[in-house]
């Protein structure tokens, strides 16, 4: 016995020392997760689709009433095992399609295939036809275009408690290798359905309120047949690129969801493809009469992929098309009139309080179902603007500096004001409309006395607006040449007018500042090592001053280097780095950035982001809710597992030998108790590759009176006879973790590696 702990003291450190020398593997990016939200009090399984997900081992979702866990990692099917499943599916069709074809099938199913243990092909003889449609596109149509960016999969559980507050989360999946990137994952409130659950074609009939989660692949249709009353005003709201904003592969750059509603007749009685300038299209219907409505929802151009994911809100919903005024003055009470449909209130209070962010959110009830109001806050005096002030004889006088709220109220409308300005006085008119949700496009220009243009502008490119790329705000900045009264006139660039086409004008001097975006929003660093992050400078005003980053209340050890951005660049590369033996965790951090101007210290966030792509060409900067770093950290000493079983082939070091599209079993004894400091029992514990030999895989790990049994499949299309490698299998179990006053939540934690398991690929 003496002998054999020996020898296992030898094997832990000789594996121990592959399992380090592996070569780095990627951290798991995520492309997209569906569905895409859930209904509060509910419990359900999502897929999520991206790459490097093979050991994914734990989820984060931001905000509080969320928990999430993995369920499996699906694997790509080889091509015998595709054989297998569309013999399947096309015995399936005959089988429910003809008796006698299906007494025939009876016969030859001795001799057909035996599909494999894989997620898509569970129940296939229960799932409706658009459900086996789906599964045939996802496997075999040659539209469906290949991406590496989606190709694996991993299967959730998430649990949404009843109280949780609906709206916007994040979710992230973390393996040892570190933590994804970000995407949208709603919380919802209203009753939720897949648009897979209605079945085809005798789909079921849904009353509203409700929300249905779909895909749309390629040349796919989606049907949804509703049940409506007369005289309902019907809110139908699909959200596409809000989840997914930017896909680079594609063009437009997002899923361009359309929407037809259709009479119980089949007439088309009203259709859709964006909001205004949102890509998100919204559908407003009052119903003439009562009956069975369709709703047809697709891509525009018949695109289609699993990336492509919506969200569809249907029923008498609250929903906000005009607000005014777009804002207030900090520290004034401010009452804004909202029209709409459905809407409980005509009023909605907003927060001017100071201090917070220029652009503020609100919301009519605390439910969830409305739309949001964007608003902006500044410390100008303001005004609202009066008519008649459409002719440069009778211009509206206002004193400089002043925010002007206002609206271009009809078609051809334009507003001229008059203020008094100073030679070389550097003053700027912007304005905020597009990025507050208002559909004015405009348009500036600065005029003289005797009428000369000083400045015009019709879109100023602004980094911060990430997500708004029709961007149609309007901003100069210009030196007066001589005193004297000046006019700025706005109006629309095409034109158009309307109660909805709010807008406030600033008319400042010059504010030099500047504001900050770091990406990306997920960093992932070694213990000991650093990672790479870039932040990006928005310069405003002219200021161009060099800008000193750090990181705020940075935990023990942790530093930022090479942290300034020199005057008149727009962005550093800079490198965070994490301090020797910390264990794997993830932390949330704060990075700001400091500069001089005009003799004071000035202090901004910066906002973490994602460099995203769209559509092959343009980039923007999109903002996250939270910044995380993942240390994937050292691994912890191992538990002391007893000595392997004696005269297994592991025990004498005989390699295991797997046969292709085979499996070869394992024994490992260990106590039902680890003598770890928190006493796991043996049941509590998972296992999982913790390298990637090619072609095997631990198929499963089945705990037994006397210890583990791994069992390891060799993949019939990727190991090849000859090979021969090791096989490192890590152990970990679920801990309670919490800082503080944190709640604690259950984090993966890793308990070592076993001895190095070596295995040769056989002939059958």
């Amino acid at each position: 016995m003496e002998r054999c702990r020996s020898w296992l003291a030898v094997a832990f450190a000789a594996s121990l020392a592959i399992a380090w020398s592996q070569p780095g593997a990627a951290a798991p990016q995520i492309g997209y997760v569906y569905p895409a939200g859930g209904a509060r009090g509910t419990t359900f399984t999502v897929e999520v689709g991206g790459q490097s997900l093979r050991n994914v081992d734990e989820v984060r979702v931001s905000g509080e009433g969320v928990r999430a866990s993995v369920v499996e990692y699906v694997r790509t099917l080889g091509n015998q095992e595709l054989g297998d499943v569309q013999w399947f599916l096309r015995d399936l069709v005959k089988r429910r399609w003809s008796v006698r074809a299906m007494d025939e099938a009876a016969r030859r199913a001795a001799d057909g295939p035996v599909l494999p243990d894989h997620p898509w092909l569970r129940d296939l003889d229960e799932k409706s036809p658009k459900e086996l449609a789906r599964l045939h596109t996802r496997l075999f149509d040659p539209k469906k275009q290949p991406n590496a960016q989606i190709a694996e999969h991993v299967v959730l559980e998430v649990t949404i408690d009843p109280d949780a507050t609906p709206g916007d989360r994040e979710l992230r999946v973390g393996a040892p290798e570190g933590l994804s990137n970000p995407l949208v994952f709603q919380v919802g409130a209203l009753p939720e359905l897949r648009e897979e659950e209605l079945g085809d074609p005798t789909m079921p009939v849904v009353d509203v309120p409700i929300l249905i989660n779909g895909q749309i692949m390629p040349g796919e249709v989606d049907r949804i047949r509703l049940r409506a009353r007369r005289g309902q005003k019907l809110v139908i709201r699909l959200q596409a690129r809000r989840l997914i904003p930017y896909l680079a592969d594609a063009v437009p750059g997002w899923c361009q969801a359309t929407m037809a509603l259709y009479d119980p007749d089949g007439d088309e009685v009203a259709f859709i493809d964006d909001y205004r300038f949102d890509p998100d299209p919204v559908l407003l219907y009052e119903v003439p009469a009562a009956g069975v409505y369709e709703l047809e929802v697709r891509d525009a151009i018949y695109r289609g992929r699993d990336d492509f994911v919506y969200r569809i809100a249907m029923g008498e919903l609250p929903f906000v098309t005009h607000v005014f005024p777009l804002g207030g003055q900090a520290g004034t009470p401010t009452v804004a009139s909202i029209a709409g449909w459905n809407l409980p209130v005509t009023t909605l209070q907003l927060d001017t309080r100071p201090g917070g962010d220029v652009i503020r959110h609100a919301r009519v009830g605390d439910d969830g179902l409305c739309n949001e109001v964007l608003y902006a806050v500044d410390s100008l005096p303001e005004t609202t603007e009066t008519e008649p002030n459409d002719e440069t004889s009778e211009p509206e006088d206002v004193t400089f500096p002043v925010t002007v709220n206002g609206r271009i109220g009809r078609p051809g409308d334009v507003d001229i004001f008059r203020f008094e300005g100073r030679a070389g006085q550097e003053i700027v008119a912007e304005v905020y409309a597009r990025r507050l949700n208002s559909p004015l496009d405009s348009v500036l220009r600065l005029v003289d006395s005797d009428g000369g243009v000083v400045a015009l502008n019709d879109d100023h490119k602004d980094r911060e607006m990430g997500l708004v790329t029709h961007q149609a705000d309007s901003y100069v900045r210009a030196k007066l040449p001589q005193d004297g009264p000046y006019q700025v006139w706005l109006s629309d660039a095409q034109h158009h007018g309307g109660d909805a086409h709010a807008y406030r004008l600033h008319l400042r001097p010059a504010r030099p500042d500047f504001a900050l975006r770091l990406v990306p929003s997920t960093i992932n660093v070694r213990a000991g090592r650093s990672a790479t992050v870039t932040v990006h400078a928005v310069r405003k005003d002219g200021f161009e001053g060099d800008i000193d980053l750090a990181l705020a209340e940075a935990p023990e050890g942790f530093a930022l280097n090479q942290a300034r951005i020199a005057a008149g660049e727009d962005s550093v590369e800079a490198k965070l780095s994490a301090p020797r033996g910390v264990p794997r965790q993830v932390l949330s951090v704060r990075v700001e950035g400091r500069a001089q101007i005009a003799g004071a210290t000035v202090t901004r966030p910066a906002v973490a982001a994602e460099d995203q792509m769209q559509a092959f060409l343009w980039r923007f900067l999109v903002p996250k809710q939270e910044l995380l770093v993942a240390v994937t950290g050292s691994r912890p000493v191992p538990v002391v597992w007893r000595p392997l079983v004696p005269g297994t082939r592991l025990a004498s070091a005989t390699p295991v030998r797997i046969p292709p599209g085979g499996t070869a079993q394992v024994k490992i004894e260990a106590p039902r108790t680890l003598p770890d400091r928190d006493q796991t029992p043996l049941e509590a514990v998972r296992f999982r590759l913790s390298n990637r030999p090619r072609g095997v895989t631990l198929r499963e790990a089945t705990v037994g009176p006397t210890g583990v049994t791994l069992t390891l499949k060799a993949d019939a299309n990727i190991a090849l006879p000859g090979d021969a490698a090791n096989v490192i299998v890590e152990a970990l179990t679920d801990r309670d973790v919490g800082e503080g006053d944190q709640p604690a939540r259950k984090s993966r934690v890793s308990l070592g590696v076993l001895p190095a398991i070596p295995f040769e690929i056989v002939r059958r």
